[in-house]
């Protein structure tokens, strides 16, 4: 029953966190200065290119992050390992003549 709890309490941090995060991130993408009274806009564009910004760096980052997730949950569990599970028995026989 414990390891159960254990487990139970694990996954609730976890899911935690990750809705932070995705949290933190939406949060990011607000834009708080659509409100402007100006009807002038200014434009600069400036081409910088970094590693980070590419699609696929996310992609592939997001890969990673999900099967090492699973990795750490499926880690403990033991239902598919019987064959690897050994288990000791002593037998102890005794006998008595009159």
């Amino acid at each position: 029953m414990k390891q159960l709890t254990k487990g139970f309490t694990y996954k609730t941090i976890l899911t935690f966190l990750m809705i932070a995060f995705v949290q933190t991130i939406i949060w990011a993408q607000d834009d708080a200065g659509s409100t402007t009274t100006s009807s002038i806009k200014k434009v600069t564009t400036s081409e910088t290119s970094t590693w980070y910004t590419s699609p696929i760096v996310w992609i592939v980052g997001a890969a990673v992050f999900i099967l090492l997730l699973v990795a750490l949950l499926r880690g403990g569990s033991n239902s598919g390992t019987v064959a690897s599970r050994t288990d000791k028995v002593t037998v102890t026989k005794s006998s008595s003549v009159d």
